[in-house]
């Protein structure tokens, strides 16, 4: 089996793949699932994102989703991707916020639908998805962050080996409030 493939300009051959999971980017084929993923998994998703818009799982804010989604990967300026196990979504993860010139860095941010959580699946993306930032987008640091009282994404970033870089106040607006973030990084060296 093929362990990396990417990204073409033209969309094709945008996929990541492990043993058990693959990565890809979203497109308006998967809504259907996304909406029932997301659905499902409002009420646990809720507490650990921005608040969630109105219209949020509606058809035209997807379509709005991946056109941004496209505009970005073309413009190097994030790269989305929903992981996948064989046709099953189970979540996405994305790298924004790219810095290129001396930085040469990327933000990690990942959601897991409520079904498919606590089963190693982010773990797996993750260990996926490092390795295609650091050699195939020439990226030299990776951050995340997560609210310090969200003991699963804690030790997700600790198991994917990222150092722990601090506390950042009123880092992220989250269901509606500022808060705090512990800040973490995985170098590519």
């Amino acid at each position: 089996m093929r362990l990396f493939s990417w990204l073409k300009d033209d969309g094709s051959e945008d996929l990541v793949q492990g043993v058990a999971h693959h990565l890809r980017a979203p497109a308006m084929d998967d809504f259907e699932q996304w909406h029932r993923l997301r659905s499902d998994s409002r009420r646990f998703l809720e507490p650990w994102e921005p608040s969630w818009s109105a219209d949020e799982l509606s058809k035209a804010s997807f379509r709005s989703r991946i056109k941004r989604y496209q505009e970005l990967r073309t413009s190097d300026e994030a790269y989305p991707y929903f992981l996948f196990s064989g046709e099953t979504l189970l979540g996405g993860l994305t790298l924004s916020n790219i810095r290129r010139g001396v930085s040469q860095s990327a933000t990690l941010g990942y959601w897991m639908g409520q079904a498919h959580a606590h089963q190693g699946h982010m773990t797996a993306a993750i260990k996926i998805l490092l390795p295609h930032a650091f050699k195939s987008l020439g990226l030299h640091r990776v951050e995340a962050a997560c609210l310090p009282r969200n003991e699963a994404s804690i030790r997700l970033l600790e198991r994917a080996n990222f150092d722990r870089d601090g506390l950042s106040k009123s880092y992220l607006k989250i269901a509606g409030k500022w808060e705090d973030h512990l800040l973490f990084s995985k170098r590519s060296d």
